[in-house]
């Protein structure tokens, strides 16, 4: 696991005033400042459409609806991401440490990972609405 990570590690690259430009203040607080979103506040949470979920920021593809499961917390949940599309660091930030999840493509922060997970994986990717974007299946 990376503790420290730059822009220059991702593929997909914005200048933080592009940033600025394509997210709202609440998706740039979260996915670019690192900030948490309010339990409950976002309509994902509630999505039980097939489909599958995208970074807000590149549009990579980052869970499949099928892994979404009701965690209780105020989050969209996730048992696993799609191979390879997420990144980790340790935050050592609020005085304990955790397990962040980025975009491996942008570097977007778009939440933690945790081992009380239901079975098979025991994992749960809890994340940021905000940082998400939909496609149901067609």
């Amino acid at each position: 696991m990376k503790d420290h990570r730059t822009a220059a590690d991702f593929p997909f690259q914005k200048t933080d005033a592009e940033w600025r430009a394509m997210l709202t203040p609440e998706q740039y607080a979260v996915m670019r400042g690192h900030a948490t979103e309010r339990p409950g506040s976002c309509a994902l949470l509630r999505e039980k459409r097939p489909g599958r979920f995208l970074c807000a920021g590149c549009r990579t593809s980052l869970f499949e609806g099928q892994e979404k499961f009701e965690s209780g917390t105020g989050w969209p949940s996730f048992t696993v991401p799609v191979a390879g599309a997420v990144a980790t660091t340790t935050d050592r930030s609020h005085g304990m440490v955790r397990t962040e999840v980025h975009c491996a493509t942008c570097g977007s922060h778009l939440g933690h990972v945790f081992e009380d997970g239901p079975p098979p994986t025991f994992m749960r990717y809890c994340i940021n609405g905000v940082a998400l974007d939909f496609e149901p299946t067609s």
